[in-house]
């Protein structure tokens, strides 16, 4: 026979504790990425592609997760993403680039 579990008053952490385990819990490979990041944009600027409109969507992204607001990771995805709502009649071929560009307008005819 098996010995019944002594039980939980609520199953939770203290807060205190909770703060830490959340932080402790991905705080490393958080770190990594954020250095990956940095890397990356170290090496587009050194070959000079900072121009490339991903790049400039990052560094707006950037903005983004050190403004205080909630709803970072939101708010990125949709300041990364394709906001039209209606599919291209021609397609680009860009569908899958990561950030969104607004399509250039079409020269017009003098």
């Amino acid at each position: 026979m098996t010995k019944p579990r002594p039980s939980r008053t609520s199953g939770r952490l203290p807060a205190a504790a909770a703060q830490r385990a959340v932080v402790d819990h991905s705080f490393v490979p958080v770190r990594a990425k954020l250095i990956e990041v940095a890397a990356f944009l170290d090496r587009v600027e050194r070959y000079g592609a900072a121009g490339d409109f991903r790049c400039a969507a990052l560094r707006q992204a950037a903005k983004i997760l050190v403004d205080g607001k909630p709803a970072r990771a939101r708010r990125i995805l949709e300041q990364l993403s394709d906001p039209t709502t209606q599919p291209d009649s021609i397609t680009s071929g860009k569908a899958a680039l990561g950030a969104w560009q607004k399509p250039s307008s079409p020269k017009r005819a003098k």
